[in-house]
């Protein structure tokens, strides 16, 4: 499943990049993230819970920042692990342009799953997917405007 978007976020690119960056921003954009930790500069592990139709699955595992052009641009890759509802794993590309003293986020996301979340089908996953994306870039978008207002 691919799926692409924007999201205009009225907030400079360098607090924008700041904020994709900030594993406690990301922890409470990600819907359904239970905990996100630091490892590297580039390496987090997250622990995610989401809900497919009737399975709902924890999933454990790493994102990876690779592709990094501070402050413009990265690839987030992630790959985990639900246990007996399978696997997920997906890479999104995400471009900040300047706009004035916004900024305008794109993306370009795929996801793969498998194991019993793959039978349920791909329109059904292609749903959710592109609900949990446009639930972090909307969620993400107030928070980083929340952080400019705070100062």
């Amino acid at each position: 499943m691919d799926f692409t978007g924007e999201e205009r976020i009225a907030a400079p690119r360098d607090v924008v990049w700041a904020a994709l960056n900030d594993p406690e921003i990301m922890r409470g954009c990600i819907p359904g993230c239970q905990a996100i930790e630091r490892l590297s500069p580039d390496t987090f592990e997250a622990t995610i819970k989401v809900k497919f139709s009737l399975l709902s699955a924890t999933f454990h595992g790493l994102l990876t920042l690779s592709n990094v052009d501070a402050p413009n641009s990265y690839t987030l890759s992630a790959e985990g692990k639900g246990g007996l509802a399978g696997f997920a794993k997906g890479a999104a590309d995400i471009v900040l342009e300047e706009s004035g003293a916004e900024t305008i986020l794109h993306f370009r996301a795929k996801a793969e799953l498998g194991g019993r979340l793959a039978q349920f089908g791909a329109r059904l996953l292609d749903a959710t997917s592109q609900r949990l994306a446009e639930g972090f870039f909307s969620d993400f978008n107030a928070a980083v405007v929340a952080k400019m207002a705070a100062g």
